[in-house]
């Protein structure tokens, strides 16, 4: 069974487990996702079967967007509301000064890691470090935040929602710490669902009881997306039937022999190759030293025919 599976992804599961139950519903061993999301949070997980879990490594770096829950006045070890409170303020907070705080970190931001994160620091994971009561010093990471939206605030009980864009790599938590340090308090997550990732939408995505559903009546075929919908946002190239079988062995190809985009490709760009028929082989790469499509990953079998 090869294909993605837009899995939604329920709470109190991780990503891990949210596997496991895909492989025993589908009855496919290879089974991958495209990004960890943590116990507490739901949401859009795309899995990865058979030949489409060759993908991980390939995908384009597109923003995923989240809706975030948070509570000013406090601040816990973990960022969310799964720790132990670490911190306290009892200063009053405005929507305005908050949507003020807010604005500073939409664009390229500087972020720390949470302690509480699978980043590695000289072979070990924070989170380990972090169970053990250890604190280290972790570098700051470039992130992207393209739109970071006050859905709704109380001044009162200083709860509210958040809706974010962001690049791979962004902390949430850390995102509603740092905001909430901006607007003269401390904060913490509450609640966290992804509702886009990969190009797709969380209303794409399907509940663990309903894949159930349809394993049990032999239709996960019919929700299958075909591998190539991952790679949406590269270039195609349309070979011939001579050039499709020298890129299944593994050969590069000429693009002035190829029908590309009429539009300048950057040195390493990735690339959609498409045999006659509209079937997908894989992924080359643009070398602009040679002038060629060098191949990258074959995602066709040879039990298809081109």
């Amino acid at each position: 069974m090869n294909g993605i599976i837009i899995l939604d992804k329920p709470q109190d599961f991780t990503s891990f487990d949210a596997v496991a139950v895909a492989r025993r519903i589908c009855g496919e061993r290879k089974i991958g996702h495209t990004g960890t999301l943590d116990p507490m949070a739901t949401g859009v997980l795309p899995l990865l079967l058979g030949r489409a879990a060759k993908a991980a490594d390939l995908l384009p770096d597109t923003d995923k967007a989240y809706r975030a829950a948070f509570r000013l006045g406090e601040r816990r070890d973990t960022g969310d509301v799964t720790g132990a409170v670490v911190e306290e303020s009892a200063a009053p907070v405005s929507r305005e000064s908050l949507e003020q705080a807010l604005s500073q970190f939409v664009g390229e931001i500087s972020q720390v890691p949470p302690m509480y994160s699978a980043v590695s620091v000289n072979g070990k994971r924070l989170y380990q470090l972090a169970r053990q009561g250890l604190e280290v010093d972790r570098l700051a990471r470039q992130v992207r935040v393209s739109k970071l939206e006050l859905l709704s605030y109380d001044p009162e009980t200083r709860e509210g929602t958040l809706q974010v864009a962001c690049s791979k790599g962004t902390y949430i938590r850390t995102l509603i710490e740092d905001a909430a340090r901006a607007a003269g308090s401390c904060g913490t997550m509450t609640a966290l669902r992804r509702t886009a990732a990969c190009g797709f939408e969380e209303g794409e995505a399907l509940s663990l009881d309903r894949l159930r559903e349809l394993g049990e009546r032999g239709e996960i075929p019919s929700v299958l997306r075909p591998v190539e919908s991952l790679f949406g946002d590269y270039p195609a190239a349309w070979v011939s039937q001579a050039q499709a079988r020298r890129f299944q062995n593994g050969g590069s190809l000429s693009m002035e022999r190829l029908r590309l985009p009429r539009i300048a490709l950057p040195q390493g760009q990735l690339v959609r190759v498409f045999a006659p028929g509209q079937v997908f082989l894989g992924l080359g790469a643009v070398d602009l030293s040679r002038g060629e499509i060098v191949f990258r990953k074959l995602f066709w079998e040879p039990e298809e025919q081109v």
